[in-house]
Formats: C-alpha cells, sequence, structure tokens
C-alpha cells in the first residue's frame, strides 16, 4: 500500500509506503502524476519516505512499479529516498544506471532537508 500527497505549491511527490506494493497502488500514483506532466512538463521531486520496504503484494505489483518508473524517470527531476532502511539506502547508486533523475539518499529523519534539496536547483554533487 501507498500513500501519497503531491504538494502543489512547489510540485513535489511524497510517496510513503505503507504495506506491500500493489498494482493498484502505482496506477493510483501515476494517475496524479501524468496529471501534473501533462500540465507542467515535468514533475520536480519524488520523496520516497519509508522506515522500511515492505515490498510487493505480487508478481503484478512489481512489473507495475518497474512499468512506473520506466514510463515516469526521464519526466522527474530528483528522486529523495529518505529511509533508513538497507535496501532502500542503497537504492541512489543502483537506480543512477537506469534512470535519469538526480538521485540522493537522507536518513529517515532529515525529510526536510530532503525537500530542501528538491526545491534547490543544484545538482546532487554541489
Amino acid at each position: 500500500m501507498i500513500d501519497f500527497d503531491l504538494n502543489m505549491q512547489n510540485l513535489i511527490l511524497t510517496v510513503r509506503p505503507s504495506g506491500p506494493l500493489s498494482e493498484s497502488d502505482f496506477l493510483k500514483v501515476a494517475k496524479r502524476v501524468d496529471a501534473v506532466i501533462e500540465r507542467e512538463g515535468v514533475l520536480p521531486g519524488l520523496i520516497i519516505y519509508a522506515e522500511s520496504f515492505p515490498g510487493w503484494d505480487s508478481f503484478a505489483g512489481l512489473l507495475s512499479h518497474l512499468r512506473f518508473v520506466r514510463d515516469h524517470h526521464r519526466f522527474i527531476g530528483k528522486v529523495a529516498v529518505v529511509s533508513d532502511a538497507a535496501v532502500l539506502s542503497i537504492f541512489p547508486h543502483i537506480a543512477a544506471h537506469f534512470i535519469s533523475a538526480e538521485l540522493k539518499h537522507f536518513h529517515y529523519e532529515d525529510y526536510d532537508t530532503a525537500v530542501s534539496w528538491i526545491e534547490d536547483k543544484q545538482p546532487a554533487d554541489e
């Protein structure tokens, strides 16, 4: 299950996985993101905010996740992974080879810092 909200002022989408991820979770998120991308051309930032990674509820959930990434990564400027979960903390290092968005990991308590990084126009390495 994914809870999410989109801050319309800064166009930052925050997703909070709270249980095994399903196909319908990604369809709901995609519907919201697609509307913003259609109107704005881009989504400046996505924050994955999770204490732990809950996995997927099925193979269809995994495939839906991969399709979401494939279809949206070119339209998202920055992705902040805000988590102390080991699997999510290495995500930026692995995903950087497959997606065009800037990626950066933050500790779970550093949500506000992640928002500031996305709002800042500086690249991740500066």
